[in-house]
């Protein structure tokens, strides 16, 4: 029977659309920060205590947007899952890797067609959902410079 881990995972963008991800010392897939949950915990505390830990950054969970949950294939690990709640959030401080994290890579979208290095999360799940998100946008800017959509 599989493994599986409850956790939180952020996603976080600058003013150029890049993603922040991490890579965690002894891994080779970059993923969102975040991590598990510790017993009693929400997922949003999670998040916010995770995003400390790992980069030094400080956000209150009323500074969380919720995205959604996912369950899928861990990153590093074989034979385990993960469900994770994902929150997104904006913040202009700068990440500085500390705890178990070795790599700090901002990453725009994109770029991240050309990688094989990325976690199952995000090839599987948060990229497909932005892309979606940004025709979504592109749709209704069409639709206010033509006057709205007419049903």
């Amino acid at each position: 029977m599989p493994t599986v881990l409850t956790l939180s995972a952020l996603v976080i963008r600058d003013d150029a659309g890049r993603l922040l991800l991490v890579r965690k010392r002894g891994t080779s897939k970059f993923m969102q920060p975040g991590g598990k949950l510790e017993p009693g915990e929400s997922f949003a505390a999670a998040a916010v205590r995770e995003l400390k830990e790992e980069l030094g950054i400080r956000v209150a969970e009323t500074e969380l947007t919720d995205m959604g949950r996912w369950y899928g294939a861990a990153a590093n690990e074989t034979d385990t899952f993960i469900d994770a709640g994902i929150f997104s959030c904006e913040t202009h401080q700068p990440p500085v890797a500390a705890a178990e994290i070795e790599e700090v890579l901002w990453l725009h979208p994109d770029e991240a067609r050309a990688r094989n290095d990325l976690a199952p999360l995000l090839t599987d799940h948060i990229l497909p959902l932005l892309a979606e998100a940004t025709a979504w946008a592109a749709h209704g800017d069409a639709n206010s410079a033509a006057g709205g959509a007419r049903d």
